[in-house]
C-alpha cells in the first residue's frame, strides 16, 4: 500500500470512528461509543505506522544512495 493509501485508511477510521463515539454519546449507546473510540484509536495508530513505515524507507533509501 502507498503512503497515501496507510494515511486515507487512517483518515478513514478516525472519522468514521469519531462518528460512532458522537453517536454513541448522543443515544447513551455505550457499546457503539466504545466502538467509535476503538476504531478511532485504530485509525491513529495506522497513521503511526505510515509515518514509521515512510521514515524507515527514507533512511534505507539515504543508506544506498
Amino acid at each position: 500500500m502507498s503512503k497515501t493509501n496507510d494515511k486515507f485508511d487512517a483518515l478513514k477510521d478516525k472519522t468514521i470512528g469519531k462518528a460512532k463515539e458522537e453517536a454513541g454519546k448522543a443515544t447513551g449507546d455505550n457499546s457503539k461509543e466504545l466502538e467509535g473510540k476503538t476504531q478511532k484509536e485504530t485509525g491513529k495508530l495506522k497513521d503511526k505506522k505510515a509515518d514509521l513505515k515512510d521514515k524507515a524507507a527514507k533512511k534505507v533509501n539515504d543508506a544506498t544512495d
